[in-house]
């Protein structure tokens, strides 16, 4: 439930430090090298040679061209898997290009979030608000299972506002002295990661219970309570459980990651997505 939201939080974590080393125009030129170009060869080159299996047990047919011209038109482009690159990248190039009009206003935020470096519980309510705004109103506008293509770019619809936001977020803290406040060792947001963890699985379990037994639909079909309720509750539910996973997720890394190992350095220098 919360992987792509914190993600895409990661994807924005070192955004601010990089435009400011590199400037503008190198950042996107960057950005190209690093997202764009991976993405093209991932979500064509690799998703035709994926893809192709299916084709063939859906058509019975081993014609490359005819197989090719079902990819980019009948299919319309699906890149798989690699659509979250696609997606970063438009919203590195959205905030590259955005960058000086907003720059003084990303450092005034940026100076309140070591507040709440000792104020989970009001982390976790600034964020589960977040997130509600962001992700419940077009998830039950358009349904949550919407998705939408431009080209190669495909995504999910009714949690795109909400990946922006989350990448945002990691923007105004990646700007911020993280390290020495918010994520240091001792801060209670980190040293509290159980608690989050904990809540989180409950929020699961309520949602697992849902999905099996259809629990809320059937208050809804013995006209116990409306169906926009049912949904909210729902959905109350799921944006728990992305937030208290986002949050326990980052201290149990943070906390239990301590030592270097030469397998997470090569990670690290190699990461096209998060390394400036």
């Amino acid at each position: 439930i919360f992987f792509m939201f914190l993600m895409f939080f990661i994807g924005g974590l070192f955004l601010v430090k990089s435009i400011e080393k590199k400037g503008v125009l190198f950042f996107i030129i960057d950005r190209v090298k690093r997202l764009f170009i991976p993405f093209l060869f991932l979500g064509t080159i690799l998703m035709l040679i994926a893809y192709f299996s299916a084709y063939y047990v859906a058509y019975k047919n081993l014609n490359v061209i005819d197989y090719v011209i079902d990819f980019f038109t009948i299919e319309n482009w699906p890149p798989g898997p690699p659509w979250f690159i696609g997606v970063l990248f438009a919203f590195n190039f959205i905030f590259g290009i955005s960058y000086s009009h907003i720059k003084g206003m990303f450092k005034k935020y940026s100076q309140k979030v070591s507040f709440f470096t000792n104020h989970p519980k009001t982390l976790f309510v600034v964020l589960f608000s977040i997130t509600f705004i962001l992700h419940v109103p077009l998830a039950y506008i358009v349904g949550a299972g919407k998705w939408l293509s431009f080209g190669p770019l495909d995504f999910q619809l009714s949690r795109i506002f909400a990946y922006f936001g989350y990448f945002i977020l990691g923007a105004v803290v990646g700007n911020s002295d993280f390290e020495n406040h918010i994520f240091s060792s001792n801060s209670r947001f980190i040293t509290q990661w159980k608690y989050w963890l904990i809540l989180s699985v409950l929020f699961y379990s309520a949602i697992t219970y849902h999905n099996r037994t259809d629990i809320l639909g059937q208050f809804v079909d013995n006209g116990i309570m409306p169906e926009f309720t049912a949904w909210m509750i729902y959905y109350t539910l799921y944006v728990g459980c992305c937030t208290a996973s986002c949050m326990g997720f980052v201290g149990l890394f943070k906390t239990v990651v301590k030592n270097r190992s030469s397998l997470r350095d090569s990670l690290s220098e190699n990461a096209y997505l998060v390394i400036p």
